[in-house]
């Protein structure tokens, strides 16, 4: 890591809703405290339509975001790597906190189904911003 600032990276196979939607919390809520990344084991074309929608509704725009592909650095540069349902494919590197959180996939919901998903990812990244120790900016 190269700043004194958390790095977290958030990942899920397709980094088109689940990541992208606890990404967009973070940097809404951890502002310049933190650094952000998301990532996929095997990235979608684009983010979920409803996962935008979702977030739109509360203020935040994840819509300019593109699923990235999961790199060894990627993992290895992070203090913390929450992992979103990518099983075996989320490569494991000593002396980086691994956090699993288990979430029901938004892929092919509409924008109903997904808002208990957005809400309950909003609650663990503000636990994570406090156990991080890095204040919410809202």
């Amino acid at each position: 890591m190269t700043t004194d600032k958390p790095s977290v990276l958030f990942v899920c196979v397709h980094n088109a809703g689940r990541s992208q939607m606890a990404a967009g919390f973070l940097t809404a809520l951890g502002g310049d405290g933190v650094e952000v990344r998301s990532a996929g084991s095997a990235p979608a074309e684009s983010i979920n339509p409803s996962a935008v929608e979702a977030m739109g509704e509360v203020g935040i725009d994840i819509s300019d975001q593109k699923p990235k592909i999961l790199t060894g650095a990627a993992v290895e540069t992070s203090d913390v790597v929450i992992t979103m349902g990518c099983g075996d494919a989320c490569p494991y590197y000593p002396g980086v906190r691994f956090l699993d959180w288990k979430l029901d996939d938004p892929a092919g919901k509409g924008v109903e189904a997904v808002r208990p998903i957005r809400d309950e990812i909003e609650k663990r990244v503000r636990g994570l911003l406090a156990e991080l120790g890095v204040p919410a900016n809202r």
